[in-house]
């Protein structure tokens, strides 16, 4: 409104302006038949110039116009980039809360499921606190949940069998006896791209799964995919509630328990660590810092794989591997601390770090030496 005005008054200052200067009257008077004919010419050119001069500040007025708008638009997307740098308008890795648990996805497609509602066989093998599907990057299921020869294995999963409170054992959790793993709490991460929870440890034969035992911590977080692998992290930490607790896993010359992954055991498994290739043994092999499964997982019988990389922060680093293979079906274990059950302390807290690297193809696809390095900096 104020811009109409405001050129309306122009268009009529040129006209005064241009009259005066013809020696015309600035005020417009009717014109009578006996008006000369130079007159009426002087009169048409008047009205011409008053035309031109009004066509001239509409076309001012439009560029003006189309200036405004075009300095509104650029302000806007400055203000809209500004905004992008600090808030990501959309993650690549988000989680959905399920009844059950957390679904891990990128961009549509599943990554792994965080199982935290118990599950259970009849009421045996119960256990919650695992992940299970973990998927390859082609959609392709790596893991096992109650599989045939071991029902008690469950996806990733970490478990010890002995849980020694004083002269009191604590069920049997590796079995998913006796034991439960109460959640207290979850809480997607504050990056979208994790969950964090917290459980207590309790067991019916420690008064009469009452009293908690330890208190763990755990974060399960999916990086987004970088080409032919993905990374997913895995921080567990268990703070014991009182003294005298002891934790130990089988109680045979093999020793399994802690972290520990039930891949499909396919008849081309191949186990590669920094060094080259090694063979499942009965007992614990000397695998280092890290170790690659990989086989024929993906439905198009296609090679993918997963390495898991042990960090430096982890107690028991470099702790060795129990591994199996075919005809042995059974988990992959990065295990501490053994069969001997070990003290710990009250109020201290035992750290577990892991890595699982997804990738396509065998091992030497990907540049797992890089990988390792790159982890073992990460805080």
């Amino acid at each position: 409104m104020f811009m109409w005005h405001t050129s309306k008054h122009a268009v009529e200052v040129i006209a005064k302006s241009d009259e005066r200067k013809r020696g015309l009257p600035s005020t417009p008077r009717m014109l009578s038949s006996a008006t000369s004919a130079p007159t009426r010419c002087h009169r048409i050119g008047v009205r011409g110039d008053v035309f031109a001069a009004t066509l001239a500040l509409i076309v001012m007025m439009l560029r003006f116009a189309t200036t405004c708008v075009c300095a509104l638009a650029l302000y806007s997307c400055s203000e809209g980039q500004a905004v992008n740098e600090t808030v990501p308008s959309e993650r690549a890795v988000h989680v959905t809360r399920q009844a059950e648990g957390y679904l891990f996805e990128e961009n549509a497609r599943s990554v792994l499921f965080y199982q935290l509602a118990p599950k259970s066989i009849n009421g045996e093998y119960e256990r919650s606190n695992y992940v299970h599907p973990l998927y390859g990057l082609d959609g392709e299921v790596l893991t096992e949940d109650f599989p045939e020869d071991h029902l008690h294995h469950r996806g990733v999963y970490w478990a010890w069998h002995q849980v020694l409170i004083g002269g009191v054992r604590a069920g049997d959790p590796w079995m998913g006896k006796g034991f439960s793993w109460d959640m207290l709490e979850s809480d997607v991460l504050a990056s979208g791209d994790g969950v964090r929870a917290r459980f207590h440890w309790k067991s019916s034969d420690f008064h009469a799964g009452e009293e908690p035992i330890i208190e763990e911590t755990t974060t399960v977080r999916a990086l987004p995919s970088e080409g032919d692998l993905q990374k997913i992290d895995f921080d567990i930490r268990l703070v014991p509630l009182h003294d005298n607790i002891r934790l130990g896993g089988s109680e045979d010359d093999k020793g399994y328990g802690g972290f520990s992954a039930r891949f499909k055991i396919l008849e081309d498994l191949t186990f590669v660590t920094a060094d080259g290739v090694v063979s499942a043994d009965r007992n614990a092999v000397d695998g280092g810092s890290w170790m690659d499964f990989s086989a024929s997982f993906r439905q198009d019988g296609g090679k993918s794989g997963v390495a898991i990389l042990v960090h430096p922060s982890s107690i028991g680093y470099p702790q060795p591997w129990i591994i199996r293979a075919l005809p042995s079906k059974s988990m992959q274990n990065p295990l501490w601390p053994g069969p001997e059950p070990t003290p710990v302390t009250k109020g201290e807290e035992i750290v577990l770090r892991y890595r699982l690297v997804l990738h396509r193809g065998a091992a030497d696809a990907i540049a797992l030496t890089d990988l390792w390095d790159e982890y073992q900096q990460v805080d």
